[in-house]
């Protein structure tokens, strides 16, 4: 009779029965007397004990390598002085499902780059990149409900591109038919088209490309983009308040989920956001820096990381919050269709949103209005030609609108206190790797 399979997380349901456990050998200890065989599902581990006999299940057991994939059929045991929930399985069955070669090609020292050449055993053999994914699914989940529950629509923009969106520059070039395409850098065009075909709330979770020759830890070729847009908004205050409610009940899903296990893992404690998040103006962030010593170039510079990181700090200080919104950036450093104030058209309506330091989002108001969109983009030295289907979008009633885009690794990365967006990341794409 063939066992149904159960989890190690289950056994302890099982004491006294035969059971099935199928999953990966994770350490081998062959003693003179005995063989202790521990096997790793993804729920947890379990030990196989076995008094050597000089029967077939002795040679089956001693013949096993490490990340074997194995069947183990036998009765579960009460095992007090066992570590591994203080149960044993006493093997009658072996069945090797596929022998792993040996020697591995990494182990527990190993560094990053080669981890992430193997990728698959790596994660296999991380409890805390098993749980990573589990936190990144749950994370979704929680933006996701967020969205739908205000009414949004879920859509599916082209990755594919006829012309090279908004500059032109860090987009990846590739043979189309007879033709040149693009690969997305944003869902942004798009998201304002759906817009103006009437959609009033439209979200989008998928994958964003960027040329750009970023070798640090937080940029990446290819991510995952979480990206909003919101129509009839009276500012980009609304903006700011959907993403800070939509994190907040994320994060919220997460801790009551993961809390403990992330704890655990990786020495973090998930803290739940209250809102409304701090939010200050270009202008203050640099008189803040300023006054610590930062000395920019003039009050329409970006902020570098360590700018970010300062900000972050002083804001933590003066309020006790992780996150910080910067609004009204400076309009040289930002797209031609952002809005600018009436009373102020050196800035922009728009914001980055800062946790821990690090920038995870960049939203704004966009300019909804055809005659200023050919204005603002003119002063930028921009061919409108071929924006032309993305401005034809303005020519016929759209309606005022605004939205972010947020890096889903970089929110993981400080979610869970990662060195590298590569961790956060299941198959990481940079500008030196495209395998495996």
């Amino acid at each position: 009779m063939i066992q149904s399979r159960v989890h190690v997380s289950d056994l302890r349901e099982h004491v006294g029965r035969t059971v099935s456990v199928c999953g990966w050998v994770n350490t081998l200890r062959l003693q003179r007397k005995m063989q202790f065989i521990v096997v790793r599902d993804s729920t947890g581990m379990a030990q196989v004990t076995h008094k050597r006999d000089d029967g077939p299940l002795e040679a089956q057991l001693e013949a096993l390598t490490p990340e074997s994939a194995v069947r183990i059929t036998g009765r579960v045991v009460d095992a007090a002085q066992v570590k591994l929930g203080g149960l044993e399985i006493v093997p009658e069955r072996v069945e090797v499902l596929n022998r792993a070669a040996t020697p591995l090609p990494i182990d527990e020292h190993t560094g990053l780059e080669q981890r992430l050449d193997w990728r698959f055993l790596d994660v296999r053999r991380r409890p805390a990149s098993q749980l990573l994914f589990a936190v990144q699914t749950t994370l979704e989940q929680g933006m996701r409900e967020y969205a739908y529950a205000q009414g949004a629509t879920e859509m599916h923009t082209p990755k594919l591109m006829g012309t090279a969106s908004e500059s032109g520059a860090e987009v990846f070039k590739l043979g189309y038919f007879d033709r040149s395409a693009y690969l997305a850098q944003s869902p942004q065009f798009y998201k304002q088209m759906a817009i103006s075909a009437g959609i009033e709330k439209v979200f989008e979770i998928g994958p964003v490309f960027r040329a750009e020759p970023s070798f640090t830890s937080r940029h990446a070729t290819e991510f995952t983009g979480v990206d909003v847009e919101l129509a009839w908004i009276d500012g980009v205050e609304d903006v700011m308040a959907f993403e800070e409610q939509m994190l907040a009940h994320a994060i919220g899903k997460v801790a009551e989920a993961h809390g403990e296990a992330i704890a655990e893992h990786f020495g973090v404690e998930v803290a739940v956001p209250t809102t409304p998040f701090p939010r200050i103006t270009m202008a203050e962030a640099h008189e803040i820096l300023r006054k610590g010593g930062w000395d920019p170039e003039g009050s329409k510079v970006d902020l570098d990381p360590e700018g970010e990181r300062s900000i972050s700090a002083h804001i933590k200080q003066a309020t006790g919050h992780e996150f910080v919104f910067i609004t009204h950036y400076p309009v040289g450093i930002r797209p031609f269709y952002h809005m600018r104030p009436a009373d102020d058209p050196d800035v922009t309506l728009s914001f980055d949103l800062l946790w821990k330091g690090l920038e995870v989002t960049t939203g704004a108001q966009r300019e909804h209005r055809y005659d200023i969109l050919l204005k603002q983009a003119a002063e930028k030295g921009m061919s409108t030609e071929p924006l032309q289907d993305y401005l034809n979008a303005f020519r016929f009633g759209c309606p005022p609108h605004g939205g972010l885009g947020m890096g889903l690794g970089r929110v993981l990365m400080v979610m869970l206190g990662l060195d590298s967006i590569r961790e956060a990341t299941f198959l990481f794409r940079g500008p030196n790797r495209l395998t495996p």
